[in-house]
């Protein structure tokens, strides 16, 4: 009987509980800017920290506030950079940015000491080995931040392109041409 009373009370103060929870939610919502949800979209998504900021939402955060210019993302290059000014209304000049090619990190193995510096920094964990061994790079799990190769006490961390194979090439995007040039 006192187990039948406990199980049923604490049944009701869960739901009384849940159902006070549910209205806070509601009442106290933050509404999102559905522009920073966009321009987040927009972005590679691949949370490198190469704009100098933690991920792709406090970058998308900065350009909707003006805080961050529209070329920040050199991972997107120019593509990206034309989108976002378009978006914002922004106008940019896209002269002197160049789009990158793909880039990996690669271990130097003659100069690698293993000291394990460059692990504690790789967003991505795409560095692999053990203290006081020989390291190496997962070039399909490496972003190409470069965070390993500035930490890098022996400079034997360093940023190479990505070699074309069948698995990897694309067809380049043909340049835009005046019509009646």
């Amino acid at each position: 009987m006192y187990i039948l009373f406990a199980v049923i009370s604490l049944t009701a103060l869960g739901l009384a509980l849940g159902f006070m929870l549910g209205a806070a939610a509601r009442y106290f919502k933050v509404e999102d800017n559905p522009l920073v949800d966009e321009i987040e979209r927009m972005m590679p998504g691949s949370q490198c920290g190469q704009c100098g900021y933690p991920g792709c939402r406090p970058a998308a955060e900065a350009l909707v506030a003006g805080n961050a210019s529209a070329t920040l993302c050199p991972p997107g290059g120019k593509a990206l950079a034309e989108q976002l000014a378009n978006k914002l209304a922004l106008e940019i000049d896209l002269a002197g940015l160049k789009d990158q090619v793909p880039m990996v990190a690669k271990v130097s193995e003659a100069t690698c000491i293993g000291c394990a510096r460059c692990f504690k920094v790789c967003p991505t964990d795409a560095i692999v080995g053990a203290p006081k061994q020989i390291h190496a790079v997962v070039s399909e799990a490496c972003i190409a931040c470069g965070k390993c190769v500035d930490v890098c006490p022996t400079e034997c961390l360093g940023m190479h392109p990505v070699k074309t194979t069948l698995r990897n090439w694309r067809w380049a995007k043909p340049e835009p041409v005046a019509v009646g040039a």
